[in-house]
């Protein structure tokens, strides 16, 4: 019996938590769930958003299923989900983008994975705030070695980009492409601009496609990638993007598969697993039965693959298509249908198609 690490977060986060787990339930696979909490909603208690004892739990469990958690505004904490990643060196985040039938979409069928570099890049939080000593110390090193005025009323951030943190995530690109039998692999980048950041990230990608020549690979501007993804996005296949252009980039994708609540997402690392929707917490409808929880259903099933309960996963995959595809199920961020399921009615619909299908 697995024992997963359960975080339920907070805003809608206890409402897909729940949902999500008597689902998992219901296959009887046996998930042996060690609840925990995390966000804003234990600030108070543990004096950080993230406790260590949350942590802890992670790195004794190997596997984790986390609802959205709020980080506090202006208290200094960082994001927790930043923190787990670089915490545990979930260094890839994958979010599969499919159109699942029954949901709203100006497409008709998208099967998308952006692979996003989790570690670097401008989330390092390498920043320097605008008036302070550091910033003034920045400045004249600009002035002295580039001849660069930095202005008064200016705040930096440092992006950093490694060759090795680059070719762990491009490894692993090409590994899932492979794994899964996806036609390409896609680098986006802006190494036209940023020639020492990006650039290094196009270098190491270039030479890693050399040794992957049975799998498509291409690289792209990364405005062009947006540009093909508004426009065609089945030209596109894995898609692999460095911190920021993949946050953004993988919520893009998300828009052409009904939005947020129908993306899942999974980070991984060498040692840990942390499976996650790729939604907020959205706590202004928190407790009013309006969260969609497909996402945090579609990354349990991303989770049960990966402890290698494949057929348990198919199982609940094909109950997510089919209960999307009935006209009496609406989630609540499916436009345009009149009177919206709730997220409780969503589960229950769920689970009588998993004991149907048994």
């Amino acid at each position: 019996m697995p024992t997963v690490t359960l975080i339920r977060g907070d805003g809608i986060g206890p409402e897909v938590s729940d949902a999500t787990t008597r689902v998992v339930d219901a296959l009887g696979v046996g998930i042996d769930w060690e609840v925990h909490e995390a966000g804003a909603s234990v600030l108070e208690q543990h004096g950080t958003p993230l406790p260590e004892h949350v942590l802890e739990s992670i790195r004794r469990n190997g596997t984790a299923l986390k609802g959205p958690v709020s980080t506090p505004v202006g208290t200094g904490f960082r994001s927790v989900n930043v923190t787990l990643r670089q915490e545990l060196d979930l260094f890839a985040s994958v979010r599969p983008c499919r159109l699942f039938p029954g949901v709203p979409s100006h497409f008709e069928a998208i099967d998308l994975v952006v692979v996003r570099e989790n570690t670097e890049d401008l989330y390092e939080g390498i920043e320097f705030e605008m008036g302070s000593a550091e910033v003034s110390k920045l400045r004249g090193y600009l002035k002295y070695m580039h001849g660069y005025e930095l202005r008064e009323d200016a705040g930096v951030s440092v992006k950093p980009i490694s060759v090795s943190a680059t070719q762990a995530i491009v490894e692993f690109a090409f590994e899932y492409a492979r794994r899964e039998r996806r036609r390409k692999v896609t680098l986006g980048h802006k190494a036209n601009i940023m020639k020492f950041s990006d650039g290094v990230w196009l270098e190491t990608g270039l030479r890693l496609a050399e040794s992957y020549r049975n799998v498509g690979f291409e690289d792209m501007h990364v405005d062009e990638l947006a540009m093909w993804l508004a426009w065609i996005p089945a030209e596109l296949d894995v898609i692999v993007l460095p911190n920021l252009y993949g946050d953004i980039i993988s919520d893009l994708c998300a828009g052409l598969i009904g939005g947020l609540g129908f993306a899942p997402g999974m980070n991984l690392g060498k040692e840990y697993a942390v499976f996650e929707p790729t939604h907020g917490s959205a706590p202004d409808i928190a407790g009013k039965g309006l969260a969609n929880p497909i996402a945090m259903i579609l990354s349990a099933v991303l989770m049960l693959r990966h402890l290698g309960e494949a057929a348990a996963a198919g199982v609940l995959e094909r109950a997510v298509e089919g209960v999307l595809g009935r006209k009496d199920i609406r989630t609540s961020d499916m436009s345009g249908v009149g009177e919206s399921t709730p997220t409780g009615a969503v589960a229950d619909a769920l689970i009588d198609a998993i004991n149907a299908s048994a």
